[in-house]
């Protein structure tokens, strides 16, 4: 499954690497990231909007700013140095990132200040206050999260609301604020996971909730994210992305050009043959309808049928993509393992 700078390295940002950062010291989680002229350059690892900026974290716990498409870039000073995994705003001011350690980090400025929220050692804490203290096997497990310290990386977010974000990360943790970030707290038992696997992507489709993970882990729920059940998968490798085309159809990438799509939410899916052993790093839907999907070759995969076919796009930069966002003028601004790169697409006919 690991592979020079694959998934297990640049998509989960590598649990290992997380593992032994947290426990070599603590200061990384509570050191302020280090400017850096070369963060632009380094490994960042999901990009979004914050109205018309731009905002992209990554390793380091670096975050850059963009208010120019990025043509530039600005590095903002952040309260942790671990690696951050994902940013997601409610509108352009109010926004959380995610990341190794356990770290859930606020701006409330558009990105231009963070203050953290929320840490692996604070969330351990949190579990074992919420298990039942009946449940014996319960119990020893949420003792052994405390005592591993903050070792555990949350992988992404969903923000609904300015007000409701959900959390999600390695073995299988899940938390859950109702109130902007104020307080969070553990919501595991929403989610039918007894083997604790990874949860690696979540994304909404109105009232829907879709969880993707590893070991083929495919998860939805219909009340917004108040209670999952499991789905069939057509797959038992490791899902690293989803993506909802306009229209509602939903897209779950995974390892070695692995590719399901679903029309009826989840209940069937149907395999897509793409001419690629890449395994796919992350997907975006387009304002116009198209789907664009990432992989670790640094292709550019696009459709223009709402994710029924692909075609490749080339690029004059190919390096391990991660995420993207769309650009105003056309063309989209993708992230990974080289920093930045604005990538081009073909025009729809």
């Amino acid at each position: 499954m690991m592979k020079t700078l694959s998934l297990a390295v640049i998509l989960p940002v590598a649990l290992l690497a997380g593992a032994s950062v947290a426990h070599a010291a603590a200061d990384p989680l509570d050191r302020p990231a280090v400017a850096s002229a070369l963060a632009p350059r380094s490994l960042l690892t999901a990009v979004t909007h914050a109205g018309e900026r731009i905002v992209a974290v990554g390793e380091r716990g670096h975050i850059l700013l963009s208010d120019d498409a990025g043509v530039s870039w600005r590095q903002v000073r952040v309260p942790t140095s671990v690696t951050l995994t994902s940013v997601r705003f409610a509108d352009a001011r109010l926004g959380w990132a995610v990341g190794h350690g356990g770290v859930i980090l606020r701006t409330v400025d558009g990105g231009a200040t963070w203050t953290k929220q929320l840490d692996g050692r604070a969330a351990a804490q949190l579990v074992l206050d919420a298990t039942p203290k009946g449940d014996v096997q319960a119990v020893a497990e949420a003792e052994r999260l405390v005592r591993d310290g903050p070792d555990k990386p949350f992988f992404d977010l969903l923000v609904k609301n300015g007000r409701e974000v959900l959390a999600i990360g390695a073995y299988g943790l899940i938390f859950e604020t109702l109130d902007g970030g104020a307080s969070w707290q553990p919501v595991l038992d929403r989610v039918p996971n007894p083997e604790r696997k990874h949860l690696y992507a979540i994304r909404a489709d109105g009232d829907a909730v879709y969880l993707a993970g590893e070991q083929g882990l495919l998860l939805r729920s219909n009340d917004g994210g108040r209670r999952f059940t499991v789905l069939d998968s057509p797959y038992v490798g490791s899902f690293f992305g989803l993506v909802v085309a306009p229209g509602g159809a939903l897209l779950a990438l995974g390892l070695r050009g692995n590719l399901y799509r679903s029309a009826d939410g989840g209940a069937a899916w149907t395999k897509l043959e793409l001419p690629t052993q890449s395994s796919f790093t992350g997907a975006v839907a387009l304002g116009d309808g198209s789907v664009v999907l990432l992989d670790e070759a640094g292709t550019v995969w696009l459709s223009r049928d709402r994710g029924m076919a692909f075609d490749r796009q080339p690029q004059g930069r190919a390096f391990p993509f991660l995420d993207a966002v769309e650009l105003a003028g056309g063309g989209l601004l993708a992230v990974g393992a080289r920093g930045t790169a604005t990538l081009s697409l073909a025009p729809a006919k």
